[in-house]
């Protein structure tokens, strides 16, 4: 059997033959996996486990059917839907997992991160994940009105591609928003692990590399904008596909 990893699906109404694709992904492959694990970014956008997306119930449904039918489902936050709650995750049949998190797959340990912790040398987005990710800030933002949420998450979208845009008038896109050669050897160092999955960068690709003389290996997860994409690893096998 296979264990299935995909991450930054950014499910958008804007976007629906995504949220379709991904529905017949759980009903089609996803029913023969050993796990499936969502590694971040499953929505664009995540204001509260109150959201009333479409896409967010038909979603909860689908892989609530997946857990019903045997198939594990693993889900870690993204720097999109870190709001994203245990009532949701209950409703989805999900567990929750911490990033970063260590899993032992077929008798090996290896490290699942989104990826956005990777990303160092982006030291604006670092603060501001620090500020987001902290319980009180959370908190507060939860006791706000949906429509206030919606207004948040609406303008944080617009204020994030404006600063894209900016990267890439400077010519510094692709190196700031990748991961920190440096942060990903200290974080090899640290887990002692020889694999790490990660989403996050929408840059799909196996990279082989060496941490203090261990032969090492990055799975960097493709996005889901345009196509789907896919991690499948069983015991003897490591496949990166698009669908």
């Amino acid at each position: 059997m296979t264990t299935l990893f995909i991450s930054d699906l950014h499910l958008d109404p804007e976007r629906p033959e995504i949220t379709r694709l991904f529905a017949e992904f759980l009903d089609d492959e996803a029913r023969g996996a050993e796990a499936l694990y969502i590694l971040g970014d499953l929505f664009e956008s995540w204001v509260g486990d109150d959201d009333p997306s479409e896409a967010g119930a038909l979603v909860a449904g689908k892989l609530k059917a997946l857990s019903d039918g045997g198939v594990p489902v693993f889900f870690m936050h993204g720097n999109r839907d870190f709001m994203l709650g245990r009532a949701y995750a209950q409703r989805a049949g999900m567990t929750l997992l911490p990033d970063p998190a260590v899993i032992v797959l077929y008798d090996e340990p290896v490290l699942l991160m989104h990826g956005d912790l990777l990303c160092t040398d982006d030291v604006a987005y670092q603060q501001f994940r620090a500020q987001t990710r902290n319980p009180e800030w959370q908190a507060h933002m939860l006791s706000q009105p949906l429509q206030a949420r919606l207004a948040f998450a609406q303008q944080a979208r617009a204020s994030s591609q404006a600063r894209q845009g900016e990267l890439r008038e400077a010519g510094t896109m692709e190196t700031i928003t990748d991961v920190s050669p440096r942060t990903v050897a200290e974080t090899f160092a640290r887990f002692g692990v020889d694999t790490l999955i990660h989403g996050h960068t929408h840059r799909p690709a196996i990279h082989e590399l060496t941490v203090d003389g261990r032969a090492c290996r990055r799975i960097v997860l493709g996005d889901w904008y345009t196509q789907g994409s896919v991690l499948r690893i069983d015991r003897d096998r490591t496949e990166l596909a698009s669908l």
